[in-house]
């Protein structure tokens, strides 16, 4: 028995395969997500494929970053109410913070959305969407100032600045 050859029948090799022959790779079906596309493809496509799925990803983020500010303001209106209407220094402290955030949020709004800046990326709708929540949460500050008697809303906190009356 010569090296190599192994105890055959008379059909020669039972397990060889001609890999010459191309007709048996037609009939298998590619395998999902292969194409037989060749390796020097139109980059272009790829290329404009990835910057539309990259545009679509700073579209989304942008849009979640829009919507951040109104776990803010349930949270802070939990708290707010936690702290209750009398004024001492928690409450103070939480209407005071309820004030300062969105008021920095606002002041940043341009350097929030910065990294999210793309010419197909639209940021006018996140951008409102962000400005108006920030209001919001402004709007719920000074109405727990108003709720603690802090905002000067009636007659008797400008007596001081009346003219006396004249008899």
């Amino acid at each position: 028995m010569e090296k190599g050859k192994g105890v055959m029948g008379s059909g020669g090799r039972r397990w060889a395969v001609d890999l010459s022959d191309n007709s048996t790779s037609r009939d298998i079906p590619d395998p999902p997500g292969f194409s037989r596309a060749s390796p020097d493809q139109d980059d272009s496509t790829l290329s404009r494929q990835k910057k539309d799925a990259e545009s679509n990803w700073k579209a989304q983020k942008a849009w979640e970053v829009a919507q951040a500010p109104l776990k803010n303001l349930l949270m802070m209106g939990f708290m707010m109410w936690m702290a209750g209407s009398t004024v001492h220094l928690f409450s103070i402290g939480i209407t005071f913070s309820a004030l300062w955030q969105p008021i920095s949020a606002l002041q940043s709004v341009g350097k929030i959305f910065e990294p999210y800046k793309d010419n197909k990326v639209e940021l006018l709708g996140p951008k409102l969407l962000f400005i108006a929540l920030n209001l919001g949460g402004l709007a719920l500050g000074v109405w727990k100032l108003n709720a603690l008697g802090l905002l000067p809303t009636h007659t008797s906190d400008w007596v001081s600045s009346l003219a006396p009356a004249q008899v």
